[in-house]
C-alpha cells in the first residue's frame, strides 16, 4: 500500500461526517467498516482524527472504566455522561450510544424515553441495544421518531447469568438457526446494521451473506462487513480479562507503568522537578 496515498485519502474524507447511510453503501461497494468502542474525548479525539468509521460508547465503560464487576451495572447516567465526553471530541465518526441493562425490556415507552435520552442529552445519533426476536417492537418504536438503532447478537453481555458467561453462541444446530433468524428479523425491524459478537466464524459469514444491511463482527471472524474492538484492549490497557479474538495493537499499560515508576524515583531522590520545572529566579 501507498503510504503517502492512504493518508492523502484520509484528510481528504476527514470532513465528511459519517452516517448511517454510508455505513450502508460502504456494505454494497465492499469496503470494510471501523468502529472502536471509546469512551472519554481525549481518545474519541484521536479516534476521530485518525478516520475510525464510528465510536461506540459501549456499556463495556461499567468495566473498562468504572471497575465495574461486568456491564449490569451501568446507568444510563454513566452512559450519557460517556457519550458526552466522546461527542465533544468528535467530528466526524458517527456516535453510537450502547443502551444499558434495564434501560429497555421493560416498557416500550421508556424504551424510546432512554432511546432519545443518548440522543438528546448524550448527542449520539444512533443507539445499539441487545438482543434478537424479542427486541423487534422496541426497535420499530424507536425508529418511529427517528432515532436509528443498531443491533446486537450472538453473545450478548447484558444476558451473560442466562447464558452462563463469556461463552461463544451459536454453536448447535437449534442455536445456529436461531441467530439467523433473529438476524433476519432484526433486519426486518429495521435496524441500519448488526453487531455480531462471539459466534463461529461460519455462521457470521452466513449471518452477513443473508442481510442487506451491513455486520459488525467482534470475534465473528473476517466475513463480517465490519469489525469492532474495545479500546482499552486495543491498545493493551486491560489486563485481566483477554478473550481469544482481541489482537493487542500496542501496550499502552506498560508505558504507563514505566513512566509512574520513572516519576516516583525522581521524587523520592528529589531528582524531579528540577531547575527547569519551576517559576522565578
Amino acid at each position: 500500500m501507498d503510504l503517502r496515498k492512504f493518508e492523502e485519502g484520509v484528510r481528504m474524507t476527514a470532513s465528511k461526517k459519517i452516517t448511517v447511510k454510508d455505513f450502508q453503501t460502504m456494505k454494497e461497494e465492499g469496503e470494510k467498516i471501523t468502529m472502536i468502542s471509546a469512551y472519554t474525548y481525549p481518545i474519541a479525539k484521536i479516534i476521530d482524527e485518525i478516520g475510525i468509521e464510528s465510536i461506540l460508547v459501549g456499556d463495556s465503560l461499567g468495566m473498562t472504566i468504572l471497575g465495574y464487576e461486568n456491564t449490569l451495572e451501568v446507568t444510563m447516567e454513566d452512559s450519557i455522561r460517556h457519550s458526552q465526553a466522546v461527542a465533544r471530541g468528535t467530528n466526524r465518526a458517527l456516535v453510537i450510544g450502547d443502551l444499558p441493562f434495564l434501560s429497555y425490556g421493560i416498557d416500550d415507552h421508556e424504551t424510546v424515553r432512554n432511546a432519545g435520552r443518548l440522543i438528546k442529552e448524550g448527542r449520539c445519533e444512533a443507539v445499539k441495544l441487545e438482543g434478537g426476536r424479542e427486541r423487534k417492537e422496541e426497535i420499530q418504536e424507536i425508529k418511529a421518531i427517528g432515532i436509528p438503532v443498531l443491533g446486537h447478537i450472538g453473545l450478548t453481555p447484558t444476558y451473560i447469568n442466562e447464558l452462563g458467561g463469556y461463552k461463544v453462541q451459536g454453536k448447535s444446530t437449534k442455536a445456529e438457526e436461531r441467530l439467523v433468524e433473529d438476524a433476519k428479523i432484526l433486519e426486518e425491524a429495521g435496524v441500519f446494521g448488526l453487531v455480531i459478537e462471539s459466534v463461529p466464524w461460519k455462521l457470521a459469514k452466513k449471518i452477513s451473506e443473508n442481510l442487506t444491511i451491513p455486520t459488525i463482527g467482534i470475534g465473528a471472524g473476517q466475513y463480517c462487513d465490519g469489525q469492532v474492538l474495545v479500546i482499552d484492549d486495543l491498545i493493551g490497557l486491560t489486563s485481566d480479562l483477554k478473550p481469544k479474538f482481541v489482537k493487542q495493537f500496542a501496550n499502552v499499560g506498560s508505558i504507563i507503568a514505566d513512566a509512574v515508576k520513572e516519576y516516583l524515583e525522581e521524587v523520592k531522590s528529589n531528582k524531579y522537578p528540577s531547575e527547569e520545572h519551576r517559576y522565578g529566579n
